[in-house]
């Protein structure tokens, strides 16, 4: 039976991050091996590409390892299905030529779909293609963007997001959750597994989950009684918590103690604790067989409707639809 072909192609420009690129590409090569052995059940596969952005084949990238393309987006003979586009760990001002985003322009509007990998999301709104969209990109870089391209709506949490035809992702190892998603997308569940268990990682972490913990991201305070209470937190979770109680073991006033961990960690008290009983419930869903009832309990959100509220205000998912999709047990 012969094969009709998904081409997927990554563009590779000159000091891309290596990981933007061979991380989905190895995804997609590990499916098509997949593929190979799933005898009369598709007549589709993936075939996989390498460009240069001119006739150097040759292209350094950010690590000082060089990549040998395939070719160059100056002499194509098929029709690219999904494209990637990395990201440039320095000189974001002077990633790729003019001739260059033009090339990416055109293909944003031939393709099924257009990704790009980190700081590869600078490069898509570079070439007009972002405008007015929902996209992520690095944690470090959310607020860069967002002011170099003010159309932009900059999701600074966010994993990857699909914007219709559009997908952008975060740092450098989420281009490998975007890749399994798109397998997903393509040929199901269940060969995304299969490529998941080779790579040894989860079959995907949720589009919107938050690129850091709640604790990672707030975990750079010096200040001693804010530091106190965050490690006292994570132990009292099922508590009932107010300010009035963490201000007292901190020996500040509610009023001070509540500007205090604004200012020291970016967020306020409540939203914090939130997103720690929220992270809690999650670890329990997916490590445990546990009742919903038992874990928000536990997680100190008072019932299974108050949680599912918070789960689909933050991961727009229910939590029973969280446990089947990425339990690890």
């Amino acid at each position: 039976m012969d094969k009709t072909y998904k081409h997927i192609a990554f563009l590779v420009v000159p000091n891309a991050t290596l990981l933007d690129i061979t991380g989905p590409y190895e995804a997609f090569s590990l499916a098509t091996q997949c593929l190979q052995s799933y005898t009369n059940k598709d007549k589709t596969t993936y075939k996989l590409h390498t460009l240069s952005i001119d006739r150097n084949k040759i292209v350094r990238t950010s690590s000082g390892l060089c990549l040998l393309c395939e070719n160059s987006i100056k002499s194509l003979d098929y029709e690219i299905d999904t494209l990637f586009i990395p990201g440039i760990p320095e000189s974001l001002t002077d990633m790729v030529d003019a001739k260059t985003l033009s090339w990416i322009k055109r293909q944003s509007t031939k393709v099924r779909r257009i990704c790009s990998v980190c700081t590869g999301a600078f490069i898509l709104a570079e070439a007009s293609i972002l405008e007015n969209r929902n996209v992520a990109t690095h944690w470090k870089l959310c607020n860069q963007l967002a002011e170099s391209y003010p159309t932009l709506k900059v999701d600074n949490e966010s994993i990857f997001i699909k914007d219709e035809h559009v997908y952008t992702s975060a740092g450098v190892s989420s281009g490998i959750d975007l890749a399994l998603a798109l397998i997903e997308e393509d040929y199901g569940r269940t060969l995304a597994l299969e490529v998941a268990r080779e790579l040894v990682v989860y079959l995907k972490r949720p589009g919107n989950q938050a690129q850091f913990s709640v604790t990672l991201s707030h975990q750079d305070s010096d200040h001693k009684p804010i530091q106190n209470i965050k490690d006292w937190l994570p132990e009292h979770l099922k508590d009932r918590i107010t300010v009035e109680q963490l201000a007292e073991q901190a020996l500040m006033s509610p009023r001070n103690f509540a500007r205090v961990f604004t200012r020291e960690t970016g967020t306020t008290p409540a939203k914090y604790i939130e997103k720690l009983r929220m992270e809690a419930a999650c670890r329990f869903l997916t490590e445990t067989d546990l009742t919903l009832e038992f874990i928000a309990h536990e997680c100190g959100l008072t019932g299974i409707d108050n949680m599912r509220r918070l789960f689909l205000r933050h991961l727009k998912i229910t939590p029973s639809d969280y446990r089947q999709c990425f339990r690890t047990v």
